[in-house]
């Protein structure tokens, strides 16, 4: 009983006003100015203000809001690619697709307008995603979308994240425009999502894919295959970065950045990863299968 008191007044002295701190620190810093930059990929605040969740004020959950350690790069060609990245590590590109007319068409009006009488399928934010839940696109967005409460697990956090029905959103997704790169033998799958701040999903691996941020801002947390993380599956991405995030081995190397619109990044087959939405963000994946 002394070990639950002594964890209950850490959560309630230490850990929850930290989260206050680092939610309230960073508000101006992504939102401010980013509105005059007319026709800027990086204009996103303008659209961000849209996905403003009620009661949130601020834009991120984490005072590294510019934090990279992967390559950025441009556009290269399919050779490079290939030779490069495809089969080695994760790479983020940069403004090599325009998906504008796709970003003003996922407004936050916008898609309540046009599909918030659709059924979606929501699943749990834990690594296995075992758990679904159905309900209307705009009963989410209205009533679900919300920061991540800490004090929930993963498997008690709905995220809105693929199981799409084409027939419905076929029209929308006909206007995203996937990365100009292939993988032999492999074909390509969209995977649209919506979440709040402070949301995402634990570490897991899948097959190789691009995933790019529409609206918001989106952190990513890699290892390679071989090099799998220590973590608990129902623990959210939020609580692993403030608890355990710290206590990572140095020599265990996480490759990670915080993506905003205008960047994709790709990463390769098996690798671990784990993504934590900085602010209210929309993303579309392109799975490679």
């Amino acid at each position: 009983m002394m070990y639950f008191s002594l964890y209950a007044v850490y959560v309630s002295v230490i850990v929850q006003p930290l989260i206050v701190r680092v939610l309230s620190e960073i508000s101006a810093e992504g939102l401010a100015g980013s509105c005059e930059k007319k026709g800027d990929p990086s204009a996103w605040s303008c659209f961000e203000k849209s996905w403003q969740l009620p009661g949130q004020s601020t834009s991120t959950v984490t005072t590294h809001s510019d934090i990279c350690n992967i390559v950025k790069i441009g556009k290269i060609s399919q050779l490079e690619f290939l030779d490069t990245y495809a089969y080695k590590e994760p790479v983020v590109f940069t403004n090599i697709t325009d998906n504008s007319l796709f970003q003003s068409l996922c407004e936050k009006q916008r898609l309540i307008d046009d599909y918030g009488h659709k059924t979606v399928t929501l699943s749990t934010a834990n690594t296995h995603s075992y758990d679904e839940v159905e309900m209307k696109f705009g009963e989410y967005v209205e009533r679900v979308l919300r920061p991540q409460d800490f004090n929930k697990s993963g498997q008690d956090t709905l995220y809105f994240f693929g199981n799409h029905d084409y027939s419905e959103w076929g029209d929308l997704f006909d206007q995203y425009v996937i990365p100009p790169y292939e993988l032999p033998f492999k074909s390509a799958a969209l995977s649209f999502g919506i979440a709040g701040a402070g949301t995402g999903v634990p570490f897991h691996f899948h097959g190789p894919g691009f995933a790019e941020v529409i609206h918001g801002s989106k952190r990513w947390f890699l290892l390679p295959f071989e090099n799998k993380p220590h973590f608990d599956p129902n623990k959210t991405t939020l609580r692993w970065l403030l608890e355990d995030y710290q206590h990572v081995n140095a020599s265990e190397k996480i490759y990670e950045c915080v993506l905003k619109p205008g960047e994709i990044i790709y990463f390769p087959d098996k690798w671990w990863h784990a993504t934590l939405n900085v602010e209210a963000s929309v993303f579309m994946s392109t799975f490679l299968g």
